[in-house]
């Protein structure tokens, strides 16, 4: 009994050690990995990426680039890059209306989508998209639309 004990303990030392061995290597590989990505952001050569696209794509490898987190964490950046260039049979304004010339970008954008988005209700022109929807829906791609 006690010697079963003793192995017990020992395995779970083992286990332990390991563990900690390997905290320790993704510390640094993470510390070497935000090196790499600062080198990167000086030298302008990461675009619109972020720390943890960068990551995924230049650090991670083995395990860490096959776990379900490290899929869902680059999963929704390819779906909102994708999002705005999708093809949409909608009609969407090419300009922001004059009217709204006076106001701030951002809300000037918002009042001219809303009023096209309002009188294609009329038409049928939505091409099947909500005002806001998940994946993008007709506020988004207008938007991204007249940023232009």
């Amino acid at each position: 009994m006690a010697t079963s004990l003793r192995l017990s303990l020992a395995a779970a030392c083992a286990v332990a050690l390991a563990l900690s061995t390997g905290a320790a290597q993704a510390r640094e590989t993470s510390k070497s990995c935000h090196a790499k990505f600062t080198a990167a952001r000086t030298a302008g050569t990461l675009g619109t990426q972020t720390y943890k696209q960068f990551k995924a794509a230049q650090c991670d490898t083995g395990t860490a680039a096959t776990t379900p987190e490290a899929a869902r964490a680059s999963a929704p950046a390819a779906s909102k890059a994708a999002a705005p260039e999708a093809a949409t049979s909608a009609v969407m304004p090419t300009a922001i209306a004059e009217k709204y010339s006076k106001e701030a970008a951002g809300t000037a954008r918002m009042h001219t989508c809303l009023d096209q988005y309002n009188a294609n209700k009329a038409t049928n022109a939505n091409a099947g998209l909500r005002w806001i929807q998940k994946g993008g829906g007709y506020y988004s791609l207008c938007n991204a639309r007249l940023k232009g």
